[in-house]
């Protein structure tokens, strides 16, 4: 009888270590967006098409319209992590709070300021009324950057009214509800066919910087760290999957998003091409620097400007792609 029990017993520790591995208990997440857009794509692709899942993780995915909005909903608790224009985050910090970007979303400028065929050139625009989803984080901080740099300052030369984001921002360009408007790809090629003209592209004035990131409390991350990083480990295995499967990726995109399917893979080569989404899911900490840096100019900042590290965090990503076999 011992015998039967012992040989029971060790065949069970046999099938415990030959099995690759057990499900891992389910975890809630509740994470947000800032729009549902292409840019944004890659998180819908992890909810959807079974990233989340393969982690073990249970992700409740919301839209919440404007960075500052949704940081704030981290700052109180009632988010996990934020995907928001990385200048939010930067401005909570400065206020005290202790919150962290972990990893990139979009990783440049994608956006093109598109007007009614009366609007030619930058200096046409002065006296127009832009619509925007904030009028102060996200796309409206470095719309407000780039035609600083054309010379039109705000509120003196222009006018913002906040609509919403890019889908929201086009349909009040396509009604005359506004007279021109920051675009994000690919929305500005259906501008383009409207007959729009594009005014200028944001990243023809700004080349380097980090548009949108992952965030976090500082504090929630140390406490959820394993966690933390099955949700970084699910985030590079979507953009994998994006970069290596473009017709799928093209197809869920563009049904997703409800896009024109040419649209959708021109705005997928554009991304990926640009490395405007990370390979692997990661910040780029240099166009990070510029946002810290134009985030100072506009605040007025005391002191030396601060390093984009004061507000990075990337050893979660890190751990997770030593556990995927990553670099």
């Amino acid at each position: 009888m011992l015998r039967k029990i012992f040989c029971c017993a060790f065949l069970f520790v046999l099938v415990l270590h030959l099995s690759p591995a057990f499900p891992q208990e389910r975890a809630k997440l509740r994470v947000s967006s800032a729009t549902k857009t292409l840019g944004y794509g890659p998180l819908w692709v992890a909810s959807k098409m079974g990233f989340f899942d393969r982690q073990g993780l249970d992700v409740d995915l919301v839209v919440i319209r404007a960075s500052d909005v949704g940081i704030q909903a981290l700052a109180g608790g009632s988010l996990d992590i934020a995907g928001s224009a990385a200048d939010a985050p930067i401005a909570a910090v400065e206020k005290g709070l202790d919150l962290v970007m972990i990893g990139g979303i979009i990783n440049g400028l994608t956006q093109s300021i598109m007007a009614a065929k009366k609007f030619k050139s930058y200096g046409d625009l002065r006296g127009a009324t832009f619509g925007a989803i904030s009028l102060t984080s996200g796309v409206t901080f470095a719309l407000r950057q780039v035609l600083k740099v054309k010379g039109l300052e705000y509120p003196r030369d222009y006018k913002l009214l906040v609509i919403g984001g890019s889908p929201q921002t086009y349909a009040a360009l396509t009604t005359g509800q506004i007279d021109p408007a920051a675009l994000s790809l690919p929305l500005n090629y259906a501008a383009e066919e409207q007959g729009f003209n594009e005014i200028g592209r944001f990243v023809d004035v700004i080349p380097n910087y980090q548009l949108a990131s992952l965030s976090v409390k500082r504090s929630w991350a140390d406490k959820n760290r394993p966690l933390l990083v099955r949700f970084m480990k699910s985030m590079a295995q979507t953009y994998r999957w994006i970069y290596q499967n473009k017709e799928q990726a093209v197809d869920f995109l563009a049904g997703e998003m409800k896009l024109k399917r040419d649209h959708a893979r021109r705005g997928w080569e554009f991304y990926t091409q640009t490395h405007m989404w990370s390979p692997e899911g990661d910040l780029n900490v240099d166009g990070l620097q510029v946002v810290v840096q134009i985030y100072a100019e506009q605040t007025q900042l005391k002191g030396p400007v601060p390093k984009a590290a004061k507000y990075v965090d990337q050893s979660y990503l890190k751990e997770a792609l030593k556990e995927l076999g990553g670099h």
